[in-house]
């Protein structure tokens, strides 16, 4: 009896997948997710019948299946979330995303992370979609700064540097950001850097919080007289290990000038 069920919201899922090649498609196909819904309410309604009725020791196995057949409407609950907000971004043209994936919640880890992308990206600002795409991650609990460094990337490549920021703004503000979150996701979109206009370059390294990260990202960007300038405000011993890699990295490039700076100061 269960079996039918579980047989039953797989047909579900796949009907709500099956040839659609947009939201908007598949908004058209929420039915199907509300029937999926239905069937994991009643497989669970069933398990826990079952379960009240007898007087017996209940294995931990049997807690686990009801606790995941709660998830699940957990996932279905969010995928309909999800198909509205990304049918809306669709209907109302702020859709920019040109892959032709459709990633859902009922996939693998990395199809997840997808969906959480998709989200962040596909609203009019990242600040909409990004509760949504918060969830995800703390639901399935994915690798938050692995998605949040994907994000910005494809924020460079369409030139959206001050989404960068408020991208920046609402990681720090979800309360699960780690000390150099902010930082690392700056860093993972600087390779991108000769497409980045010196200002929006400058914003970006001046807002990571480590001295230590900035001097890394000018490096990484051959600014290397911002580089020394902040070298030298570290401590003493560590600036002079700053000072001299910004040195052999001026002499390697090429530039007297810095390199000249920074034999004078050592």
């Amino acid at each position: 009896f269960f079996q039918d069920h579980v047989r039953a919201a797989m047909t579900c899922i796949r009907f709500f997948t099956h040839g659609a090649k947009s939201y908007t498609e598949l908004g058209g196909k929420q039915m199907w997710l509300l029937n999926l819904k239905s069937n994991i309410a009643a497989d669970l309604h069933n398990r826990q019948s079952q379960k009240a009725t007898k007087i017996i020791f209940i294995s931990m196995s049997s807690f686990e299946r009801i606790f995941s057949l709660s998830r699940h409407i957990n996932t279905v609950d969010l995928q309909m979330e999800v198909t509205k907000f990304l049918h809306q971004c669709e209907s109302s043209g702020t859709s920019q995303m040109t892959d032709s994936s459709l990633p859902t919640l009922f996939g693998n880890n990395n199809m997840k992370m997808d969906v959480a992308c998709k989200v962040i990206l596909e609203g009019k600002n990242i600040e909409e979609g990004f509760g949504i795409a918060f969830r995800v991650l703390q639901d399935f609990q994915l690798e938050a700064t692995e998605v949040y460094s994907k994000v910005a990337k494809q924020l460079v490549k369409q030139q959206k540097y001050s989404e960068i920021r408020q991208l920046l703004k609402c990681v720090n503000e979800s309360g699960e950001a780690a000390k150099n979150d902010g930082d690392n996701i700056i860093l993972s979109c600087l390779n991108e850097f000769k497409n980045i206009p010196a200002e929006d370059l400058d914003n970006l390294i001046q807002d990571m919080d480590s001295d230590e990260n900035k001097i890394q990202a000018y490096m990484m960007c051959n600014k290397l007289r911002s580089a020394y300038l902040v070298s030298v405000r570290q401590e003493k011993a560590r600036a002079v290990q700053l000072v001299q890699h910004v040195r052999q990295l001026a002499e390697s490039s090429g530039d007297d000038v810095v390199r000249a700076i920074c034999a004078q100061w050592l």
